[in-house]
């Protein structure tokens, strides 16, 4: 394996774990914004009022877009670790 096809398959692969963390992240970060709101409108500052929120939120998220996760690393496996493997 050459230098170019190393670096191609590390970048094609940090874009796949950027894609795929991008629904939680921004479930997190919508999640964590609501709540800051909330904190700063009623001036309740609990510290498990942040977590269980963001907690609930990344979970729900996560169960709903698990099915696009795992299409993503499959393909991404089948369609280049596998063959790089195979291929020497």
């Amino acid at each position: 394996m050459n230098e170019a096809i190393f670096f191609d398959t590390l970048r094609q692969g940090l874009w796949i774990a950027t894609i795929t963390s991008v629904p939680i992240l921004t479930a997190a970060l919508l999640a964590g914004v609501g709540v800051g709101l909330f904190q700063a409108l009623t001036s309740v500052q609990e510290m498990t009022l942040t977590f269980v929120p963001k907690l609930l939120a990344i979970v729900a998220v996560f169960w709903m877009s698990m099915s696009f996760m795992t299409r993503t690393l499959v393909d991404f496996f089948q369609n280049h670790i596998i063959p790089i493997i195979v291929g020497g």
